[in-house]
């Protein structure tokens, strides 16, 4: 549709140029085509005003030069039309818009004093003096009209007369408030490319601006220019449109890099916000580097919905930046153990405490996801220190819904998973409630069954009730593990007696008597092994004042124990 329209608007260009041009009744000697567009005009008022064209004739090596080229006029054929307007003396009118592109074209034309006084160079500067940077609005104005004219609007100081004047306008305004409402002027400001919003916001820096007023700048920026990844849900596929989304990752590199030092001058609800997006544009990393040091630094007044909002992305359904997440988080607590004299006592600073509750809930929240690995889930974990969490009854809640949402871990996963977990650190109701959970490893159900028992059954106050239970929960978990060993290996035997006894048969028994057989020997060692030795059939340690008239003389008669 663009190449129809612009077709148009030159031959609209063209049919008006020929009105004025035909109504002189001298007819055109030469046909000047600039772009796609034909201009018949008249050689000697050309040459009258422009050094470009009086050069092109006078060195041409054609005796009758018809027809000159201009390929490169700045603002296209719509500014070419309005300069040779201005050559034939016709009336058409300046304006904030078309200023900077008559400036420019002017130049290139070479219409400068040396040829006619009052020519197009002149008139365009004193129009630029005297009108369009006499206001904020019309510095913007031509500052953005300067966004296709480069780089010739850069060589004649264009862009930054505008940013200089502009800059100096908002800094007053800032301070000064002249118009409502207030702010006006950052709304117009939105309208600027990320290059010319990056020069206003270093040169509005440079004046010495307020932080506050450079950040409430960068977020209405932001929110204009950004307004479907910082307001809105993205629907859009990642490569839909990929020349707005260009745009947009240098609307945010400008508005990152333009950011004021104070750590307070932002939300941290927009912070996350402006994360989100960089990690959806793949921003380079510097950018999101820094956003997530901003993040980093208000993390304790980051809630659950924004932490989530950075580590799902825009779909909402699985987490795609957990790593963000994970350094986010440690560069926060690397931070408050530099920083924070409380944990030299063995306690938590109050930041540290809220943005442990913070990664709990966070860590529940996510649990969920069938992609998270063990190692990704007790990493986030560990990055909060333990002083951090008065109770790990948040923690436990993510870990028992880590279990529930993977069934298929074994044992040894299992205990993996809750190992960032202190099962002594839990409040009663979630004591009684690991307790009977039996998705839990044996060794915390231990934990949880016998910190009340034994803390009950303490009779020294002073006494460590976490080590006592942690000494014989380890005591417990040691004897079944020595019991279930003992009970394969009883089994093996088993088998092997049996394998045994059907090999070889009757010849077995026979050979028996002459030597020792392994029969024989694993009998004698079973025998070592006597469960009743401290039990009712053990005699040896009754006394004769306790026998009475027993026959004490009279031996026990000996058994041999069999494991068949």
């Amino acid at each position: 549709m663009a190449a129809p329209a612009k077709t148009n608007r030159h031959s609209s260009a063209m049919e008006r140029t020929g009105k004025w041009i035909f109504s002189q009744e001298i007819p055109s000697d030469v046909v000047v085509r600039v772009g796609e567009a034909n201009f018949s005009l008249h050689k000697f008022i050309l040459v009258a005003k422009s050094g470009l064209i009086r050069n092109l004739i006078m060195d041409t090596s054609k005796a009758d030069l018809s027809r000159i080229e201009l390929p490169d006029v700045p603002g296209g054929p719509e500014i070419f039309e309005k300069a040779a307007k201005f050559c034939y003396g016709e009336n058409f009118e300046i304006t904030v818009r078309n200023v900077a592109a008559l400036r420019c074209a002017a130049e290139h034309l070479d219409m400068s004093e040396r040829f006619a006084d009052g020519n197009l160079i002149s008139r365009t500067e004193e129009f630029l003096m005297h009108a369009a940077l006499t206001t904020f609005s019309g510095a913007i104005a031509v500052l953005r009209s300067c966004e296709d004219l480069m780089p010739i609007a850069e060589t004649l100081k264009i862009v930054q007369r505008c940013v200089e004047v502009a800059s100096l306008k908002a800094y007053n305004e800032s301070n000064f408030q002249t118009r409502s409402p207030m702010g006006w002027w950052m709304d117009e400001l939105a309208v600027l490319g990320a290059d010319f919003y990056k020069r206003f916001m270093t040169s509005l820096k440079a004046r010495g601006a307020k932080p506050q007023t450079l950040a409430t700048v960068a977020m209405t920026y932001a929110e204009r220019n950004l307004r479907d990844l910082v307001v809105g849900v993205v629907a859009a596929a990642r490569g839909d449109d990929p020349d707005r989304r260009r745009r947009q990752r240098e609307a945010l590199d400008s508005v990152v890099a333009t950011m004021p030092p104070e750590k307070t001058a932002f939300p941290a609800t927009f912070l996350c916000c402006l994360l989100r997006a960089a990690s959806f544009l793949e921003n380079p990393a510097a950018t999101r580097g820094e956003l997530e040091k901003r993040v980093a630094a208000v993390l304790e007044h980051v809630g659950l919905d924004d932490l989530l909002a950075v580590a799902m992305g825009y779909d909402g359904e699985r987490v795609v930046e957990y790593e963000t997440v994970k350094r986010v988080v440690s560069t926060f607590a690397e931070r408050e153990r530099r920083e924070s004299v409380d944990e030299l006592r063995g306690s938590a600073s109050p930041a540290m405490q809220r943005v442990a509750k913070t990664v709990d809930a966070y860590l529940a929240e996510i649990a969920t996801d069938a992609g998270l690995s063990i190692s990704k889930f007790t990493g986030m974990a560990i990055l909060v220190p333990k002083s951090a969490r008065p109770y790990d009854d948040d923690l436990y809640r993510a870990v028992d819904i880590y279990l529930k949402a993977h069934p298929g871990l074994d044992e040894i996963e299992r205990e993996k998973v809750c190992s960032v977990l202190d099962p002594l650190n839990l409040s009663y109701d979630a004591r009684v409630h690991a307790s009977q959970n039996k998705r839990l490893p044996v060794q915390i159900v231990l934990h949880a069954l016998y910190y009340d028992q034994l803390k009950l059954r303490c009779e020294d106050p002073k006494m460590d009730d976490a080590a006592m239970v942690r000494k014989q929960v380890n005591a417990d978990v040691s004897l079944m593990k020595e019991n279930e060993a003992l009970r394969e290996e009883l089994s093996r035997m088993k088998a092997m007696v049996s394998e045994i006894h059907h090999s070889k048969g009757g010849s077995s028994s026979a050979k028996s008597s002459k030597k020792p057989t392994f029969f024989s020997s694993m009998s004698k060692t079973l025998g070592k092994l006597n469960p009743f030795r401290h039990g009712s059939k053990d005699t040896s340690h009754i006394e004769n004042a306790t026998c009475g008239s027993l026959d004490v003389s009279a031996k026990p008669r000996k058994r041999r124990f069999s494991i068949s």
